[in-house]
């Protein structure tokens, strides 16, 4: 009696916690297989190559080489590699260039197992998936004008010079998104540089002394 093959998962995150959680639940479901684990982009990409999955679960922010740039290099190497991100930001802009670098689809690690497991599958089967957690972030993009939450995060961290790779570290999200978010800033503030931005930040009130 024969049965049909396990979809076999890669995973890449660089929280173990996370990692040793997704192991369990994937695991535990009948017809899916973690294979392979990794902690990097170079990591997954050389994962890949050894153990050939049916679908990888992606994080977008790691440690050296980020998600997206991992997926442009996979991709590259592997043009039919399917990619589900799984992780924290649900920044519009994330899922905007995640998709362009051709993630199969994009999902919050706040998704509920069945969510997850049931896009998994969808991915698999040459399907695109948008987490219902993305889609309803990305229906309510602030309007043109207006300082959303997230830049006035960003302003914060600029003030204190951050980086636009050490911004997007620290919120979770992309460095092309955090480069997005300081070119909008100086846009709404019309500043023409990082420490303009700052000063119409305090100006306006926005930041505090």
């Amino acid at each position: 009696m024969s049965t049909l093959s396990p979809i076999r998962v890669a995973l890449v995150d660089d929280h173990a916690v996370l990692r040793a959680g997704l192991v369990s639940v994937l695991n535990s479901e009948p017809g899916l297989q973690v294979v392979a684990e990794a902690t990097d982009g170079a990591t997954a990409i050389e994962g890949w190559r050894k153990h050939q999955p049916d679908v990888m679960l992606l994080d977008i922010s790691m440690l050296g080489m980020d998600g997206i740039a991992t997926l442009q290099r996979l991709r590259g190497e592997f043009p039919g590699a399917r990619v589900l991100m799984l992780t924290s930001s649900e920044a519009p802009e994330d899922v905007r260039h995640a998709l362009a670098a051709g993630a199969c689809g994009y999902v919050s690690k706040t998704v509920e197992s069945t969510e997850l497991i049931a896009a998994i599958r969808k991915v698999h089967a040459g399907e695109k998936v948008i987490g219902k957690s993305v889609a309803a972030q990305m229906a309510v993009e602030q309007e043109g004008g207006l300082i959303s939450r997230r830049e006035l995060e960003v302003l914060g961290l600029v003030r204190q010079g951050f980086t636009n790779a050490e911004v997007g570290r620290v919120l979770g999200i992309s460095e092309w998104t955090a480069k997005s978010h300081v070119q909008s800033l100086l846009g709404k503030l019309q500043a023409a540089d990082r420490a303009e931005a700052v000063a119409r930040g305090f100006e306006r009130g926005l930041l505090k002394v």
